[in-house]
């Protein structure tokens, strides 16, 4: 009896040690300050900033984001030639994440693409270093941290919201719809942030070296633009976000962007993933790797581009709305004028059910812009761009959060294309048909 008693109280000792061990693990895996990929980081725009985290070793966690598609779309134009496509499922998209603590309020952040449109091929999209603490002793560091985050690294920048609400290769949680807005204002580039919080109020700085990847090449002058120095991209963000009550939260933030000469300026064509269109207003024998961006417009500002993004959150219960005004100019090193882009995008969606696990909502987006008169290929004339394009969409989307980390949504999409020149195959173009997407996010 007495040792029956003794091995019920060793094993209930070993039992403790081990919830408690399994505990300690999950305490310490934790990692401070991050965005959640699961449904909890919709509407989180910028990470969180939390000073109390405790931190007893390096830790390290690991996310992902899977998206398989199935696509039911046709297309039209005026002159016909369009790549011939049919019902079917595309490419999954796939992510991974790693995130690291690797010091009291220091986190480093690695993501790679899997498996996308553009690069089947697993291939790295960018990392960062977060510091909400620096490990410097004294009062005033503490200070100056106390409200203060910097981001150094090779990275997603912090220009406007909408980036913080689009598709990323795998990770298509966030959106609630299909693709991302017309003319897509994402890019990774080398540099850092700077981003102050006081109470509800926010504020940015930030310098990079304004191309997609690292570059030491001298640029080559041309008969159009002589300069040959490679300028630094600088922008800025201020915005206000407070949750006025328990039912009402409002957010508002300007953005503003600039590179006076860059080797390869990639404001407007910085996702190297693809779209979600797959072939959608494409030419016969384009490929779905050498063409994957289809549907969006890039205006081609490769040289130089001065762009302002203003943004408008508004989350009433289950009822969100988020508008985008965004004007931009710039030109290629092959032209002498800078030409003009507007932007406009509303998106109203309503989540419902328990836990707000399903939605519903609407998106309309439009863009008029002046594109580069350009050589088509061969002998044959230049197509001419007298005057400005313009290209809306309207999308109709709903959801259902199976658990927090899976979501099936689908989507009904019209984009039209009105006045490009005759010239231009996009004349008198038209896409419309339903995307159904199956998307995990941890």
């Amino acid at each position: 009896m007495k040792t029956k008693l003794l091995s019920n109280l060793k094993f209930g000792a070993a039992a403790l040690l081990a919830v408690a061990a399994s505990n300690t693990f999950a305490q310490e895996t934790e990692v401070a300050n991050l965005r959640p990929y699961d449904k909890s980081g919709i509407n989180v725009f910028e990470a969180p900033k939390e000073n109390d985290a405790v931190f007893n070793k390096l830790k390290v966690r690991f996310g992902a984001g899977f998206t398989q598609s199935f696509q039911g779309l046709k297309h039209e134009n005026t002159a016909g030639g369009l790549y011939k496509i049919t019902p079917g499922f595309n490419t999954a998209n796939a992510n991974l994440y790693m995130d690291v603590q690797l010091a009291d309020g220091i986190r480093l952040n690695l993501t790679s693409y899997l498996s996308a449109r553009h690069h089947n091929e697993t291939w790295v999209k960018g990392g960062y270093i977060q510091f909400d603490k620096l490990p410097f002793k004294g009062q005033f560091w503490s200070d100056l941290m106390k409200n203060t985050t910097i981001k150094v690294g090779h990275m997603e920048i912090n220009y406007g919201d909408q980036h913080f609400r689009r598709s990323d290769g795998g990770h298509t949680l966030y959106n609630p719809f299909a693709e991302n807005y017309i003319v897509d204002a994402f890019t990774t580039e080398i540099g850092g942030e700077i981003l102050y919080r006081k109470g509800d109020f926010f504020g940015q700085v930030a310098v990079t070296n304004g191309m997609i990847k690292g570059n030491i090449d001298s640029l080559i002058a041309t008969p159009q633009d002589k300069n040959i120095h490679k300028s630094p991209a600088i922008y800025l963000k201020a915005g206000f976000d407070k949750q006025l009550n328990d039912d009402l939260r409002l957010r508002l933030a300007a953005s503003y962007y600039t590179n006076k000469s860059s080797g390869g300026q990639t404001l407007y064509a910085g996702d190297r993933t693809g779209s979600n269109y797959f072939m959608v207003m494409e030419k016969l024998g384009s490929t779905a790797t050498a063409q994957f961006t289809s549907g969006r417009l890039n205006p081609g500002f490769s040289k130089k581009v001065d762009a302002l993004q203003l943004n408008g959150f508004v989350k009433a219960k289950g009822l969100e709305l988020f508008g985008t005004y965004e004007a931009a100019q710039g030109r290629t090193k092959t032209e002498v004028d800078e030409r003009k882009l507007s932007q406009y995008a509303l998106d109203v969606i309503y989540r419902f059910g328990n836990k707000e696990n399903l939605f519903v909502g609407t998106r309309y987006n439009v863009v008029t812009a002046k594109l580069a008169n350009v050589a088509a290929a061969g002998t044959a004339p230049a197509i001419v761009y007298n005057d400005d394009v313009e290209v809306n969409r309207i999308a109709f989307g709903a959801g259902w959060f199976l658990t927090d980390n899976i979501l099936l949504k689908g989507e009904y999409v019209k984009q039209q294309y009105k006045k490009f020149p005759t010239a231009d195959y996009r004349n008198g173009g038209e896409f419309s048909g339903y995307i159904i997407q199956a998307v995990v996010g941890f």
